[in-house]
């Protein structure tokens, strides 16, 4: 475990560099933030209806969403493991006397942390001291926040094991372009971060309640702004960590699989 802790600190560190590329990442976020948020409050505007969210719920969930992107998307290829598998320097991976998996696993996790560490503080600030209703608002009570951070952090854990699962696969595959895309496409979709699930249709919304993705940030995110409540919580919490174990299981066994009759390519 010691191992596993300096590697993921050693990567964490390195990404931490690209500072250049996170002040443009929090322009673009902000950019894109006030766009959906100006969208949506025209869309409630312009109906009769009361949506399937307050107001403040999905400004305050449109804001997290965009906080925390670079952390909860799905649409990430790590260039770096992916070129290791097609010219061959995998074969380099298998000689250190440490799980292939969770080394990668790691790897992920930390780029995609140091990743949000750079740009969701000023993003926060921002997004708080906007005028109503278009500011990112308090959590609905201290309850809801302390779950909030629980389901955060577990669906970070989860969010990891998801994208390290469709890298490993590609060491059977050789090629990462339709398993990641599948993959990508139906996890952004699922987990609200293209559309919020409360606006989904009921047969959708009951296919994301099942699957996994939604889990990764749709969960906290409604937590924090109050949208379902402690007990609802409580079970999605619950359902988080099953598909934490889950996933991370068949990652290390389609890893472990696959490494039995392993293709290296290259020279």
């Amino acid at each position: 475990m010691k191992f596993y802790k300096s590697y993921f600190k050693l990567r964490f560190i390195t990404s931490l560099q690209y500072r250049s590329a996170a002040i443009a990442g929090v322009l673009t976020q902000l950019f894109f933030g006030i766009i959906y948020i100006f969208v949506y409050i025209a869309f409630y505007e312009s109906s009769t209806n009361n949506g399937p969210m307050k107001i403040e719920e999905l400004v305050s969930y449109l804001w997290l969403n965009q906080t925390f992107f670079s952390l909860i998307y799905m649409f990430y290829k790590d260039k770096e493991l992916f070129n290791l598998i097609k010219n061959g320097n995998v074969a380099y991976e298998l000689t250190r006397p440490k799980n292939l998996y969770f080394m990668w696993y790691f790897k992920i996790m930390a780029q995609r942390l140091s990743y949000v560490t750079l740009r969701s503080v000023p993003i926060i600030i921002i997004a708080s001291i906007l005028p109503k209703p278009y500011n990112l608002g308090l959590p609905l009570t201290i309850t809801h926040f302390i779950m909030f951070l629980i389901a955060l952090i577990i669906g970070t854990f989860l969010m990891t094991g998801i994208i390290t699962l469709y890298h490993v696969i590609t060491i059977k595959t050789l090629n990462e372009q339709g398993i990641t895309n599948i993959f990508m496409a139906i996890g952004d979709l699922l987990s609200g971060g293209v559309v919020p699930i409360p606006f989904f249709p009921s047969f959708l919304q009951v296919v994301a309640n099942i699957l996994p993705f939604r889990y990764v940030s749709d969960l906290a995110f409604r937590l924090y702004s109050g949208n379902i409540g402690i007990n609802e919580g409580i079970y999605g919490i619950i359902i988080q960590l099953v598909w934490l174990i889950i996933i991370i299981l068949i990652g290390n066994y389609i890893t472990n699989k696959n490494l039995r009759r392993i293709v290296v390519q290259g020279g």
